[in-house]
């Protein structure tokens, strides 16, 4: 497909975080785009706000006319759209070109220059720590989260250099032909596709093999590549941590130079490996390690990861998308460092019932680290209630005495009643809708 030769581009489910940075990038490239999705959320508040035509039934007769022409329409869709959509099936039984988010991002990015970040953890923050560092390069960066430095999950440069995550739900990041790529994870999950762990595995093997040129792969990751470690021994090295008001200062060892004094701030260990990956990837290409300093010290962060909704001498609330044991970890371990004398207590909204049933011991022990743990109900997204699967039967797997079930309407109650200094609200679901009424609720209550 030439994708210059489409006028318009209409989206099954607008408002997923890929979808919309697609989205804006077909709408800034002056292409007729519009969309539908389950319900209104501040993404797709800003992508109507640009012109974007969105409506939020699945109903045929609210489509505008003009994504009805077939000959010059794409149609976008994400897997977790129902098979029984109405919209999805218009399309599908009328002969629209109908493809997959990925697919889409496979096209865009096949005549570029792509780095490909790929990993079951670290993806969006890596990705936009490189997005960030290849902005002044005219690089168009296509992202899993709002970047707190251009407030979008788009930045926007030239056709010859791209940034991408590479996903592997669904397998996606197949659809990708990489230059130079990195693998942060290997760690089991998406079992409801991937069956076993060893075949996520083996999917990361078979991406790794279609990169062109370097493969940068986290210390530990059972894939061959070019290796990244926090102070181990590895072919990219970072060295004498140290931490100088509230940010990372540390120096940089490649296989052929020394860096030193490089400042980062965001908190956690991850967070560093994270930072060498886009370095390393970066470097690589050509890009002075000068230019890749300046821009890790002026990178302020991804929203919803380890974002600092509240910071005050009494309290520091929290807000990150973990939702997976590992990223949880990742969560208490920035949080020891930061504050290891202050009173913590995580809120955790499990996400998907097979993700909750498959790592539900991992879940327990992760949470189990923090001094006081408040569970919300399962957020289902694409699925269907398993028996027995729920956040009573998870908290009976937490080893710690003070843990309970809470809801949405007693947040603020919980948090101004347990006085934790550190709270940490944690999730991929509508968690992080909450976090913001949860803080403006706290704000208020400080005014009073």
């Amino acid at each position: 497909m030439n994708l210059k030769e489409i006028h318009n581009v209409y989206f099954v489910g607008i408002g997923g975080i890929g979808m919309s940075a697609l989205a804006r990038y077909f709408h800034a490239t002056k292409k007729q785009v519009g969309g539908y999705d389950k319900t209104a959320t501040k993404l797709t508040d800003d992508l109507q706000s640009k012109g974007i035509d969105i409506h939020f039934e699945d109903d045929i007769d609210l489509i505008a006319s003009n994504f009805k022409e077939k000959n010059n329409t794409l149609i976008v869709y994400t897997p977790a759209i129902p098979k029984d959509h109405k919209e999805l099936n218009y399309f599908q039984d009328n002969g629209f070109v109908i493809m997959k988010r990925a697919e889409v991002l496979g096209l865009i990015t096949e005549d570029s220059f792509c780095f490909a970040v790929a990993g079951t953890h670290g993806k969006t923050t890596t990705s936009s720590i490189l997005g960030h560092i290849m902005q002044p390069y005219n690089a168009t960066s296509f992202l899993g989260g709002i970047s707190e430095n251009y407030h979008s999950n788009l930045i926007l440069g030239g056709d010859q250099l791209t940034v991408v995550e590479a996903d592997e739900f669904d397998r996606s990041f197949l659809k990708l032909s990489p230059n130079i790529a990195c693998i942060t994870s290997t760690d089991a999950d998406h079992l409801d596709i991937y069956g076993h762990h060893s075949e996520l595995e083996d999917s990361f093997q078979e991406f790794s093999d279609k990169v062109s040129g370097q493969v940068f792969v986290a210390k530990g990751v059972g894939v061959k590549g070019t290796s990244y470690a926090v102070e181990e021994e590895a072919d990219y090295q970072i060295q004498n941590v140290a931490i100088k008001d509230g940010s990372y200062v540390f120096d940089v060892k490649t296989p052929e130079k020394y860096v030193d004094g490089i400042q980062f701030s965001l908190p956690g260990k991850h967070n560093l490996m994270n930072a060498l990956a886009a370095f390393a990837m970066a470097e690589s290409y050509g890009i002075s390690t000068d230019s890749i300093k300046e821009s890790l010290q002026s990178f302020r962060g991804v929203e919803r990861r380890f974002s600092y909704k509240i910071k005050t001498d009494d309290l520091v609330l929290i807000d990150d998308y973990a939702h997976h044991p590992t990223e949880i970890n990742a969560v208490y371990d920035a949080v020891q460092e930061m504050y290891p004398e202050e009173k913590n207590m995580v809120i955790f909204q499990p996400h998907l019932f097979s993700r909750t049933q498959d790592f539900a011991d991992d879940f327990a022990s992760s949470l189990s680290q923090f001094d006081e743990v408040l569970l919300l109900d399962i957020y289902p997204a694409r699925e269907l209630p398993i028996e027995g699967v729920n956040s009573e039967w998870l908290l009976t797997k937490i080893n710690n005495g003070n843990k309970k079930i809470t809801y949405r309407q007693d947040l603020v109650s919980e948090i101004k009643k347990s006085g934790a200094k550190i709270v940490a609200m944690l999730g991929a679901g509508d968690i992080g809708v909450m976090i913001s009424e949860v803080t403006d609720q706290l704000n208020s209550i400080e005014k009073v």
